[in-house]
């Protein structure tokens, strides 16, 4: 299958407003494509790289390359290159890597090598999302839906389920099954704005467990070895020794765990996020000197020959507890009390925590999705912002500008420093709304970006302030998103940058 029929797939379904009509498209070019192109195919239409990352920035890319007159790359001549392109490192490799993107796109025509500038930048939002993509599969093995869903969560990859699925049907799909040593995608909490909500939501009496601000982890452990996934299924044991050291000593033969990691000061508070996730994408483990990581388990999926997916979250808990010592469990409270959940929430809080997860005890394990059983509740922080560029929307946001650029107030210039972008938040109402409005505030445009004069403020609210070399003042928002736009508020009025570094991370 050449690339630029994917390309041209792409292109159909971001201008395709309806789901039924996306899920055909989608279908179609999954039946066209040759059994070795299915998981190609399908992490390309839904956005994504095979590779995950290959060290192509948009620097690499912005300058523009001679194109090709005619489509010639098939989808594993693509895969091939970026595979190449990914592996170099060392010395010389940025030199190499550049080489080998020129010639790569050099085999691409004009259409070609816009798809996949977008695709390495991860710009490409054409609507293909995981639960219409996973429709497309099905309609295209004439499979139900149901089995693709059970197959990828103990997969744990869409795109090698798929092939399966177009290659053995429904038996194929049935011969899939949670394996130590192969990670699932892990299962994913819904929001309740208040404890009540969670609580009746989740039903009583429900587990309380603290949301740390950490890096998620599978464990998978079997006769001694242990290996240690992220929440994208990427290895990282080498990189954490003590981590892995502490779950070998576990008393048990196999195991699947799960829990999150995190890096803490000596008095018990969680260090900034960054300093977490620093460690967790170190190659050298602690020759790096940066903080050991701790290890929090709260859930089991499988122990010693048992499969525990399918079991309610108080059995899974009683079995977790059973191997696992105190100091790795996650603390945890049992409570039909709104009072005693507030209590802890607020005491999570104290402790520098993000807030709490709130657990049903029947819910069973829902890999890879948001289950309704687990829901979070986390304080909101807001700032008043102003708007300083917004980006053309994709898919059924074709047409509206939607990402916006924020920026906070400078005192001291009298301009604005940018902290990051948005998309989220935004009904069709608003996304029309805003549209207006920001282009009878255009200051000039480029193929992507409306810039604005900075007059148009909008509360913002996110999760917390992270370290950010990206941005000028030096941090970013974390989960930012709209809740309404203030024309009460001059930009004059709008939060200064000194007021986000005084909600920043604690060095």
């Amino acid at each position: 299958m050449l690339l630029a029929e994917i390309a041209e797939v792409s292109r159909a379904v971001a201008a395709t407003s309806g789901r039924l009509a996306k899920v055909e498209r989608l279908s179609a070019a999954l039946r066209a494509a040759g059994p070795a192109e299915v998981p190609i195919a399908v992490a390309y239409l839904s956005g994504e790289l095979p590779q995950r990352q290959v060290g192509v920035g948009w620097a690499t890319l912005r300058d523009g390359f001679a194109a090709a007159a005619a489509p010639a790359l098939t989808l594993s001549e693509v895969d091939v290159g970026l595979s190449a392109i990914g592996a170099l490192s060392g010395r010389g490799s940025a030199a190499a890597r550049k080489a080998l993107v020129a010639e790569l796109f050099g085999r691409a025509t004009a259409g070609e090598q816009r798809f996949l500038s977008r695709l390495i930048s991860g710009e490409l939002r054409q609507g293909a999302l995981e639960g219409v993509m996973t429709e497309a599969v099905a309609r295209a093995a004439s499979v139900p839906v149901a089995d693709v869903r059970r197959a990828v969560m103990l997969r744990g990859s869409l795109g090698a389920v798929a092939a399966a699925a177009l290659a053995g049907g429904g038996e194929a799909l049935r011969a899939f099954g949670l394996e130590v040593g192969r990670p699932l995608r892990p299962m994913l909490a819904a929001s309740a704005p208040t404890i009540a909500d969670a609580l009746e939501r989740a039903g009583r009496p429900a587990a309380v467990e603290p949301k740390l601000d950490g890096i998620r982890i599978q464990a998978h452990l079997s006769s001694g070895r242990v290996r240690l996934f992220t929440r994208t299924l990427d290895e990282i044991t080498g990189r954490l020794p003590e981590v892995a050291a502490a779950l070998a000593r576990l008393p048990v033969r196999a195991a699947v765990l799960d829990g999150e990691l995190i890096a803490l000061r000596g008095d018990g508070r969680p260090l900034p996020f960054q300093d977490t996730a620093a460690r967790a994408a170190s190659q050298d483990g602690q020759a790096t000197g940066g903080p050991p990581l701790s290890v929090f388990l709260f859930d089991a999926l499988h122990l010693d020959g048992a499969d525990l997916i399918d079991l309610p979250d108080s059995r899974r808990h009683a079995a977790l507890a059973a191997v696992v010592p105190p100091g790795l469990l996650m603390p945890r409270l049992v409570t039909g009390s709104a009072d005693e959940a507030t209590a802890f929430f607020r005491d999570a809080l104290g402790r520098g925590h993000e807030g709490v997860v709130v657990k049903s005890l029947e819910t069973r394990y829902a890999a890879g999705r948001r289950g309704a059983g687990w829901i979070k509740v986390k304080p909101r922080h807001t700032l008043d912002l102003v708007v300083l560029a917004a980006e053309w929307g994709h898919g059924r946001r074709r047409g509206w500008l939607s990402n916006l650029h924020l920026g906070a107030r400078d005192p001291r210039t009298g301009g604005f420093v940018m902290l990051g972008k948005t998309f989220k938040g935004l009904t069709d109402q608003l996304l029309a709304w805003q549209t207006q409005r920001l282009l009878a505030c255009e200051d000039h445009r480029d193929s992507w970006t409306v810039y604005v004069r900075p007059e148009l403020v909008v509360e913002i609210a996110f999760d917390g302030v992270q370290r950010s070399p990206r941005y000028p003042g030096g941090l970013a928002l974390r989960f930012a998103r709209v809740l309404r736009y203030r024309e009460d508020k001059a930009a004059a009025e709008a939060d200064t940058i000194d007021a986000v570094r005084a909600l920043g991370p604690v060095s």
